[in-house]
């Protein structure tokens, strides 16, 4: 895939001030999801999984505030 840029959005509310799963936007109109690495296993799981794809774990909160900033016209 080509180059993109990245804008974060917003981070994990209870993450701390450290490494967290996070949301970003692209000059795409598309979003990336910074999450935890799946275990083999989960990835297993995954259903059809392209060589390009990968599967990533976020808490509920990152979709809850992607949803509400979306409905907001903020993004």
């Amino acid at each position: 895939m080509d180059e993109m840029t990245l804008e974060f959005l917003f981070k994990d509310w209870s993450s701390g001030g450290g490494g967290c799963p996070a949301a970003y936007r692209t000059d795409r109109d598309t979003f990336v999801i910074q999450g935890w690495q799946l275990s083999d296993g989960a990835t297993g799981q995954l259903r059809q999984l392209a060589s390009n794809e990968a599967g990533v774990e976020i808490p509920a909160n990152i979709i809850d505030q992607l949803v509400e900033a979306r409905l907001a016209g903020k993004i």
